[in-house]
């Protein structure tokens, strides 16, 4: 029998960016989603997930399942709320878009479900239990984003196969980007300043070296304005693309798909 699943499609948030000017010219006239806008003007539209389509499940192994988070929570460290601290999970992102979690693992403690699932705080690679209550439905993708620091490029996959693959521009040594496993948490776009080019993606990987930056320094995967600069080591962390390499994978890749970052 063959087996389906719901593949989302993401969900999309207008805003109007204004950014400051960065102080280190060595980088950038002006500060990266590594900075998470640092100084931007966000006006924020309602965000809205768009339906997802029923396709055949090919690959499990590579199917990765999200929900929205429904009320802030407090991740514990095992699946039990008499467990310590992880890190809070907010409803809503910095950007004030809905936030969102990834899951690898789910136990049953005491007749309530608890999920497993990776954090958006410092040190990268933190993970935390969450009471499945806290989450909203399930949905499924077939997408992995990964970014190759050594060769400067990105590549998706779908199901296993590469379906979009472009060259980028990643941290300069100071302000490295960091490596490891992150996913999408975000979609943006409509930004006042062409910096950031025509649309962004926020993930839950930080910044170790721009902890003070408002939020605490998320890194971004965006557009440039600055074609020039990429591929290369200039960024504040965050990840660039040309326009026209954004805008082809905006069309490819939703919310929820997990990056790997090395």
């Amino acid at each position: 029998m063959r087996q389906w699943m719901l593949v989302a499609g993401g969900f999309f948030l207008s805003v109007a960016a204004t950014a400051l000017i960065s102080s280190n010219p060595s980088v950038s006239r002006r500060p990266d989603r590594g900075s998470s806008y640092r100084g931007a003007s966000l006006t924020a539209m309602p965000s809205a997930f768009r339906t997802g389509r029923l396709v055949p499940l090919t690959n499990a192994s590579s199917v990765t399942r999200w929900a929205p988070v429904l009320r802030t929570s407090v991740a514990r460290r095992a699946p039990s709320f008499r467990s310590a601290r992880a890190g809070t999970v907010p409803a809503r992102t910095p950007e004030h878009t809905t936030n969102l979690v990834v899951a690898d693992g789910e136990v049953v403690r005491h007749g309530l479900v608890w999920v497993h699932v990776p954090l958006a705080v410092l040190p990268n690679g933190t993970e935390g239990w969450l009471p499945r209550t806290s989450l909203g439905a399930w949905s499924f993708i077939e997408t992995h984003l990964v970014i190759d620091r050594a060769r400067l490029t990105a590549t998706l996959f779908r199901a296993g196969r590469a379906i979009f693959h472009a060259p980028v521009a990643i941290g300069a040594s100071g302000t490295p980007t960091p490596a490891g496993t992150f996913y999408i948490r975000d979609r943006l776009k409509g930004f006042a300043d062409p910096f950031y080019g025509p649309l962004a993606f926020g993930t839950n990987a930080r910044s170790p070296t721009l902890t003070e930056w408002p939020a605490g320094g998320f890194i971004g995967i965006h557009g440039t304005d600055q074609p020039s600069l990429i591929p290369g080591r200039v960024s504040h962390g965050c990840i660039r693309m040309t326009n026209t390499a954004i805008t082809r994978l905006g069309e490819l890749m939703p919310v929820g798909t997990p990056v790997t970052i090395r």
